[in-house]
């Protein structure tokens, strides 16, 4: 116990924080939205995100310590913004059978070991191509935000450039810092009529339709599995990292599956969070940022206690900032999927397609980018090995 309470460092409480904030004000809107196509009341809409805030704290928390590893749980921002599409005209009842039938069939891919032998055959280049995939927009979007408010993402460049020149553990603390000075200096922090609620969560009566389970239950599993799960496991693997991921799988969603009749939908690993908690700024040593990942889960925890209302107050915050904070704390992870993905040249042209085509966002099927730039890099890799060893 002592030797973990060592590993709990400043450093590790501001990037689980800034995970929260990325994880809340990039995707509550679509919760939002999604419960709203479910035919959810405001007050239920509130216990969803109070049972999500809840369910991702406790796995956050749980399995980061037990496995020491940085072990960040999301929900499925994928999975939410196909449910806004196929939702409306479902009854909430059938939407929480959906839930619960999607659920199921992720714990059975988990508990069976099915998922964690197909991560076998999934080269590293290839897991770290698409991390950098899924990243390269969130570090985009830091440096656009130099056009639409040049004065907050600005001087948030140059306090990051400064701090991890003289205080690189601190740089994105202090970057933070930076923009909220510039931020209330100009006048851009809407706090004014925020207020701090606790939403009920409301018990719901799932019903089973078969239309709503093959038509919304199964692309539903699908999406949260290769758009959610599985980059959240090759960030993991691109860091160094050997989680378990049959045990990861199935905790996350056995949580899920008890929370569902309360609109928690899923309970997933993270990707682009979890990926904040395992950089450099956060602790030297890769074997004691899991208290980064455990910090998250405090945050998500407060954060469920309140339901929507914390959703709204990480809205008060302008966007470029976010965007801003959110691309700067991820660099150090771009750049090391980047020389992973193309360091060996043997599997650097299915790298680099991987990269391409998880980067350009495209959706075939209601099956997100990231699947398929894994499908591509596979398909690459696969065709050329095989062209390589007939030559020899």
């Amino acid at each position: 116990m002592t030797s973990r309470l060592k590993d709990f460092t400043f450093s590790a409480v501001i990037a689980g924080f800034v995970a929260v904030m990325v994880g809340y004000t990039s995707s509550a809107a679509i919760i939002f939205q999604a419960a709203e196509a479910a035919g959810a009341s405001v007050a239920q809409i509130g216990g969803w995100l109070t049972m999500l805030g809840l369910g991702m704290g406790v796995t956050s928390i749980g399995l980061s310590l037990w496995y020491r590893t940085p072990v960040v749980t999301a929900w499925s921002t994928p999975g939410a913004a196909l449910l806004v599409t196929s939702l409306p005209g479902t009854s909430i009842n059938d939407a929480i059978g959906v839930f619960i039938f999607a659920t199921g069939l992720i714990l059975l891919c988990g508990v069976t070991g099915l998922f964690a032998r197909l991560m076998q055959y999934i080269p590293q280049a290839l897991s770290a191509a698409m991390l950098g995939g899924i990243l390269l927009r969130f570090g985009l979007d830091a440096f656009t935000s130099l056009q639409s408010n040049f004065p907050l993402a600005g001087a948030m460049c140059l306090a990051y450039l400064l701090a991890r020149r003289l205080l690189p553990r601190y740089a994105i603390v202090l970057t933070l810092a930076a923009g909220l000075i510039v931020a209330a200096w100009q006048g851009d922090i809407a706090l004014q009529g925020q207020t701090l609620t606790f939403a009920t969560p409301e018990f719901v009566m799932p019903h089973f339709s078969l239309a709503a389970l093959l038509g919304i239950g199964i692309p539903f599993f699908v999406v949260t599995m290769a758009s959610q799960n599985a980059p959240g496991i090759a960030t993991l693997k691109a860091h160094g990292y050997n989680p378990p991921v049959s045990s990861l799988i199935s905790w996350t969603a056995l949580v899920a599956l008890i929370l569902a009749p309360f609109g928690g939908f899923t309970v997933c690993i993270a990707a682009i969070t979890a990926a904040i908690c395992m950089g450099e700024d956060v602790h030297p040593d890769p074997k004691k940022r899991y208290m980064a990942a455990v910090a998250a889960g405090g945050f998500y925890l407060l954060a469920g206690l309140f339901g929507g209302s914390i959703g709204m107050l990480f809205t008060a915050l302008p966007t470029p900032l976010i965007h801003t904070i959110a691309g700067l704390a991820l660099l150090g992870t771009i750049s090391g999927s980047l020389h992973r993905a193309l360091a060996e040249e043997s599997q650097r042209d299915a790298a680099i397609v991987t990269f391409l085509i998880t980067a350009s966002g495209l959706s075939l099927l209601g099956v997100g980018s990231a699947f398929w730039g894994l499908v591509g890099g596979l398909i690459t890799h696969f065709i050329l090995r095989y062209s390589r060893q007939k030559a020899t």
